[in-house]
């Protein structure tokens, strides 16, 4: 009887356990997801920031201008991770078109809203590189504790479940150029 007590209180023990570690893995998910998503209004802010300077010099670039605030609405709009990471890998190159206009349009180049728009983004993208780190880090702990025995059981029991990586694509595996 006193065995059964032990054995009983050891796997209610490791139950308590498994559950908390769950709930840890879990939450760090959600915090990198909070992480990218900060990171990512950060960017999107700047978007008609940076499209109103470049409208100024170089009207003509119309088609570049409404696909990248055409992209930051789609992107506001999506909340799955890989259905995002696929959208703001476009709004990356988008970006990073936009910033190149300052090439061709010198005044533009000597702009110091621009200039610090600019420096802005370029801080953006590095915070969010780190923030997509993190939460894919997160990520993969959180899908390596509830596929693993025996915390599986503890997972599939109160509902724990896998979580999805925010990944770039084969050609997108950095952040995009911008600068001159």
């Amino acid at each position: 009887m006193v065995l059964l007590a032990v054995v009983l209180g050891v796997v209610v023990l490791w139950g308590v356990l498994a559950f908390n570690r769950l709930v840890r893995l879990r939450n760090q998910v959600r915090a990198g997801w909070s992480d990218i998503d900060v990171q990512l209004m950060r960017r999107h802010d700047l978007v008609p920031r940076l499209v109103e300077a470049v409208r100024a010099y170089a009207g003509h670039e119309k088609a570049l201008l409404e696909n990248v605030t055409e992209l930051r609405a789609r992107a506001l709009a999506t909340s799955s991770p890989a259905a995002l990471a696929g959208l703001e890998r476009e709004l990356e190159v988008g970006l990073g078109r936009l910033v190149v206009l300052n090439e061709a349009y010198p005044e533009l180049k000597a702009s110091e809203n621009f200039l610090k728009l600019q420096a802005g983004l370029v801080e953006v993208e590095d915070h969010l590189q780190y923030a997509r780190r993190f939460y894919n880090g997160a990520v993969r702990a959180n899908n390596d504790g509830v596929q693993r025995f025996p915390d599986l059981l503890v997972a599939r029991a109160f509902g724990f479940g896998e979580a999805e990586f925010f990944e770039a694509g084969d050609d997108e595996r950095q952040a995009p150029r911008v600068g001159g």
